[in-house]
């Protein structure tokens, strides 16, 4: 039965999409090197390339907190063989940005949502809060007076804090940096009350006492602290925010194609090494399909975009 469906599915195939590929295939990242979202294409490509028979090329495009590498795959040819790297900033933008040079529903194909790192709340020790509810309590006893850091305007850590401050309903001060990093040298310094990093960031901190977590932002808790609540169970279900990883194609291209690199990935995230890597970097496998990935997408331009508006979010 299953082959006399790979049957019909080759029969139904355009001659490009059976043949494909047949050259090899440029994978964009829209940032330096380095970072979880090149992490995420260094593992993820040459694997691919083993499965497809073509190598995938990783392609590090920065600029513009990742709108322009976003825009160049945007812009390329919907073959196939030009592919991006998305990430949570792709999720974002759509809500921070009043005019971008790309529409990410309607100029992007999902393909699939490779993993996740859940974030982290964690605050500076001395902060006289040992649960998401005495911190909420504190900030509401001190208007205006509680900070939290990130890596800019409208980055992941940012939309995080203004999740907390919108559900908790708090006024809380928000203090940019140049990076996740510095931000978190910041607390480490009791310069700023809170921070929400990834887990990648946080466990390492955490473990050696130099900041206190108070919650995650997963559905379950994480392996690396399982004494540590979800946000839900603290009472915050709507702060959910997670740095996330998948790849994307340029609108228009072949369904089959996408299809074809989605389950190739879907084995790729299975694969014991690559797991084994993705799980030391406390990231969550997933692997999932095209359609289930634009059901993602379009959630979290959802959520963001009413915490924008919340907020009054600007990047532009």
């Amino acid at each position: 039965m299953r082959n006399t469906l790979f049957l019909l599915l080759l029969i139904s195939m355009s001659p490009r999409a059976a043949e494909y590929p047949t050259r090899p295939i440029r994978m964009v990242v829209a940032y330096a090197p380095g970072g979880t979202t090149d992490f995420t294409a260094r593992v993820t490509a040459p694997k691919l390339s083993e499965l497809l028979g073509q190598t995938v090329v990783v392609d590090n495009r920065p600029g513009a907190g990742s709108i322009l590498g976003t825009d160049l795959v945007a812009k390329g040819s919907p073959d196939g063989y030009t592919l991006l790297m998305a990430d949570t900033t792709y999720g974002i933008i759509p809500a921070i940005y009043s005019k971008l040079p790309f529409n990410v529903q309607k100029d992007f194909a999902t393909i699939s949502l490779i993993m996740s790192v859940p974030n982290a709340l964690v605050v500076h020790p001395s902060v006289a809060a040992r649960s998401v509810s005495e911190l909420v309590a504190l900030a509401k006893s001190k208007p205006g007076q509680l900070t939290f850091g990130s890596g800019g305007v409208g980055t992941p850590l940012h939309m995080a804090g203004e999740q907390l401050k919108l559900a908790a309903g708090v006024n809380m001060l928000h203090v940019p940096h140049k990076g996740a990093a510095p931000a978190m040298v910041s607390l480490l310094g009791g310069q700023i009350t809170m921070v929400f990093p990834t887990l990648t960031l946080a466990v390492p901190q955490v473990k050696s006492g130099k900041v206190r977590a108070l919650a995650v932002t997963s559905a379950k808790r994480a392996a690396a602290f399982p004494e540590i609540p979800t946000m839900s169970e603290a009472g915050y279900a709507a702060v959910n925010a997670t740095s996330w990883f998948g790849l994307v194609a340029p609108a228009q291209a072949p369904k089959a194609i996408l299809s074809r690199i989605s389950a190739e990935t879907a084995k790729v995230v299975k694969l014991p090494d690559v797991r084994e890597r993705i799980e030391a970097q406390h990231g969550v496998v997933v692997g999932n399909t095209p359609g289930a990935f634009a059901q993602f997408v379009a959630t979290e331009i959802a959520s963001w975009t009413r915490v924008a508006q919340a907020g009054n979010i600007r990047a532009d």
